[in-house]
């Protein structure tokens, strides 16, 4: 079993002083890109709900000192990415955003949400460009760059990207069905995975990555991937599809799969290290992990209670991946 050090909340939307009206709450989704002096940390955000209670998402960040990651040394003045125009798949939000650097620039896959009548949403895939080292971006065209297709008809989201030798990869999540439970629906999606040579089009794997263990409706969300010692890890989140909100043993769990050749996963949650705490912020759910390298240690970013409503945490491996 790998051996997480829960090091406490390092992003806490609460304690955050002097915030824009766009930040009102939540810090979700998290994902890092290393600079000589801090350890950028882009993560989602919204303000309050608008008069009949819908809410949007934006993206922004947090600069932490990278010799201590709880000093927040910069903030985003606005949003990363603007909310796109009427119609758009991205009008309504913009969340989860995943960041990589691209030589001189940085490429952000982000989830653009539409909303809907007889559900709640759909989402798509964008992609945006940044040219000034990851402070501010523009699309690289008003449609997604992965959309619902023939076998993957829902909910197109939780895009995390990773570069191994020449290849993008894009592991992500995909709706399978809307289901309803007490009069509400629920949708339940599956861990995805898709290949490209320049990180703008890409060919599907075209299957489900990962088993389930709770069985056919589980729902898997946010498949971050690193690799270590000849394998690739990847840590994800799962939970049932239906009443999850406030029943905590049917809420967010992080789970674990490994692969040699990034394709074929073999899932094994024994492996995880990491689970809720007694008490506290993260006592009900932990979900949405990142991970990443800094100073020869593997650090892992995760959300607790009410998917990030209280913020962010960080943990520490103690040991190494294997």
């Amino acid at each position: 079993m790998f051996k997480w050090r829960k090091m406490g909340l390092v992003i806490n939307p609460q304690n955050i002083a002097d915030k824009p009206e766009w930040f009102d709450g939540f810090a979700q989704a998290p994902n890092s890109i290393m600079f000589d002096n801090y350890v950028r940390i882009y993560f989602c955000c919204r303000p309050k709900p608008d008069a009949n209670k819908q809410f949007v998402s934006y993206g922004t960040y947090v600069d932490l000192n990278r010799k201590n990651l709880f000093e927040i040394v910069n903030m985003a003045k606005e949003p990363i990415l603007k909310l796109g125009g009427l119609g758009a798949f991205d009008e309504f939000g913009t969340y989860p955003v995943s960041v990589i650097k691209a030589g001189p620039d940085v490429f952000a896959y982000y989830g653009g949400w539409t909303r809907c009548e007889s559900v709640p949403f759909n989402i798509s895939l964008g992609l945006a460009k940044s040219t000034d080292g990851g402070n501010t971006f523009e699309k690289i065209g008003r449609g997604p760059v992965l959309a619902p297709s023939l076998d993957e008809p829902f909910v197109v989201t939780s895009p995390k990207i990773r570069k191994y030798g020449d290849i993008w990869y894009l592991a992500y999540t995909a709706g399978n069905k809307w289901m309803i439970e007490e009069g509400r629906p629920e949708v339940v999606y599956k861990l995805r995975m898709a290949c490209s040579p320049d990180g703008i089009n890409w060919t599907k794997l075209n299957k489900n990555i990962v088993a389930d263990k709770l069985g056919e409706d589980e729902a898997q969300a946010c498949p971050d991937i690193i690799f270590q010692n000849g394998k690739y890890h990847m840590f994800f989140c799962y939970r049932e599809a239906t009443n999850f909100r406030f029943a905590k043993e049917r809420t967010y769990r992080i789970g674990y799969a490994w692969s040699l050749d990034m394709l074929d996963w073999t899932r094994d949650d024994s492996k995880v290290g990491i689970d809720v705490s007694d008490e506290g912020w993260d006592s009900e759910m932990v979900a949405y992990p990142h991970l990443f390298e800094l100073e020869g240690a593997i650090y892992m970013l995760y959300l607790g209670n009410q998917v990030g409503r209280y913020g962010i945490g960080l943990a520490k491996l103690d040991g190494c991946l294997e």
